[in-house]
């Protein structure tokens, strides 16, 4: 086991290092020319780059206390995202610079002078080294013939004294020398600064408002559910769904303060906390997880795990739930005035013999009452409607979090993201509140999600 995960490791590090390779022959060996001092430079920032990406990384899967290393994990979470868009970028151009060279070369075809004596701005791809020839312009007052650089004297005058340490042939009296003819810039030149500058530019501007949405905190979406069982006296009611905050590495306490405003500010009536609420141990991320103590509702706060307790103590978490006064369901239920609200176990917990267990948390209740069922990963939906449930809560998917993340995400979730039917069960995914590894949301925005149950009965 030790040597496949070494040898893992060596693939995962020979693949960043040919990736970052890559983006440095685009954007720096391929924009600039031979024996350029910006090579050198380019080099390091992208070997720096990929050093504390690996190194923030490798924080989230050792035992450290993750507040302490900040300092590396948000320069290293960032520079994965903007990794992410240049590669995605880089790639883009890979189409655009040979169309972009084709027509820059279909132009100057088209606006050459047909005897070839017109100049254009842009030269062709030639030899680095490669310089138009120019005419040396002649000397005002030669006489015919006279070669440019020299004069003769006229009789009985002795000709001008050539400047001590210059070219005699090149002295002329009162004209200055010819200025020095500049390397032309290559049509290739031309178009890979082009490409490399629009996709730095649009990689920052992309990964810097993905962060900043993070940061603002998770907007608030509302969505009516309705539901046939629900009985008249709750048609209105509100849960506040919150998932995937996953505190830690890269958003603290500060953040999780926010969070807890804004699931209060929006006056729930029941409050589901739906897993993932951090990235460590419950040791290490105590002061981050205690504002969430804060979350208050009349019907209370409950609580199922998601997969990334189980990647520290799965036990631990419950048992912080249970100090932050979240009642946890875990494969149980309670039955509430207008309703049963049931939880299950995330499926990561069948690595330890635990995981979703339907039958105990859904066996003999009451099958005319409405269900709402609370589950970390959408994926069980299918068996809460082998069991009727009415309605499942579920998170884990981000949305996808980083564009195209949402087409991966899609391959193993049945709903990536929002309300959709299976048979008579309603399954609701949310985007979730915070972000996992880089602190950045690319066509994913975190949200927190106030479901209002609407009754069918007399409607």
């Amino acid at each position: 086991m030790v040597v496949v995960s070494v040898l893992t490791g060596l693939a995962v590090a020979w693949l960043i290092a040919g990736l970052h390779w890559y983006l440095w022959r685009r954007l720096v060996r391929d924009t600039t020319r031979d024996g350029s001092r910006w090579r050198i430079p380019g080099g390091i920032v992208l070997g720096a780059g990929a050093i504390t990406m690996c190194g923030a990384f490798a924080v989230m899967f050792v035992e450290v206390d993750r507040a302490d290393w900040r300092w590396l994990t948000w320069p290293g979470f960032l520079w994965a995202a903007l990794f992410l868009y240049l590669l995605l970028g880089v790639l883009a151009g890979e189409v655009v610079r040979p169309l972009l060279l084709r027509g820059l070369v279909r132009r100057d075809a088209g606006t050459a002078a047909p005897a070839g004596g017109g100049e254009t701005s842009i030269a062709a791809d030639t030899a680095p080294g490669a310089v138009e020839s120019s005419v040396t312009p002649q000397p005002v007052g030669a006489a015919v013939g006279e070669s440019p650089g020299t004069s003769t004297p006229r009789p009985g005058r002795p000709g001008p004294a050539a400047p001590t340490g210059t070219d005699p042939g090149a002295a002329v009296s009162g004209v200055a020398p010819p200025p020095p003819v500049s390397r032309p810039l290559s049509r290739r030149l031309l178009v890979s600064r082009l490409a490399a500058g629009a996709t730095v530019i649009a990689a920052g501007a992309i990964v810097g408002t993905g962060t900043y949405g993070v940061l603002n905190g998770p907007v608030v979406r509302r969505v009516t559910v309705p539901l046939a069982k629900l009985p008249a006296q709750a048609h209105g009611l509100r849960i506040a769904l919150v998932s995937d905050l996953h505190l830690g590495p890269a958003l603290g306490r500060a953040f999780c303060e926010r969070v807890v405003r804004t699931v209060n500010d929006t006056r729930p009536d029941l409050i589901a906390v739906v897993g993932d609420l951090a990235d460590g141990t419950v040791d290490d991320l105590r002061a981050e997880t205690d504002p969430l103590a804060g979350l208050t509702a009349p019907l209370g706060v409950y609580y199922v795990p998601g997969n990334h307790e189980y990647f520290a103590d799965a036990d631990a978490w419950l048992a912080r739930a249970g100090e932050l006064g979240m009642k946890a369901l875990l494969n149980d239920r309670v039955s509430l005035p207008d309703f049963d609200l049931a939880g299950v176990d995330d499926p990561r917990g069948t690595a330890i013999g635990r995981g979703p267990d339907f039958a105990a948390a859904l066996d003999g209740r009451d099958t005319d009452r409405a269900c709402v069922l609370l589950a970390h990963q959408p994926i069980v939906v299918h068996e809460s409607v082998a069991y009727g449930v009415d309605l499942q809560l579920s998170g884990h998917t981000h949305g996808g979090q980083l564009w195209p993340g949402n087409l991966i995400a899609r391959l193993p979730n049945p709903t990536v993201a929002g309300l959709e039917l299976y048979g008579a069960t309603a399954l609701y995914v949310t985007r979730g509140a915070g972000a996992w590894g880089p602190p950045v949301r690319v066509a994913a925005p975190s949200d927190i999600t106030v479901l209002e149950l609407a009754s069918l009965q007399g409607v």
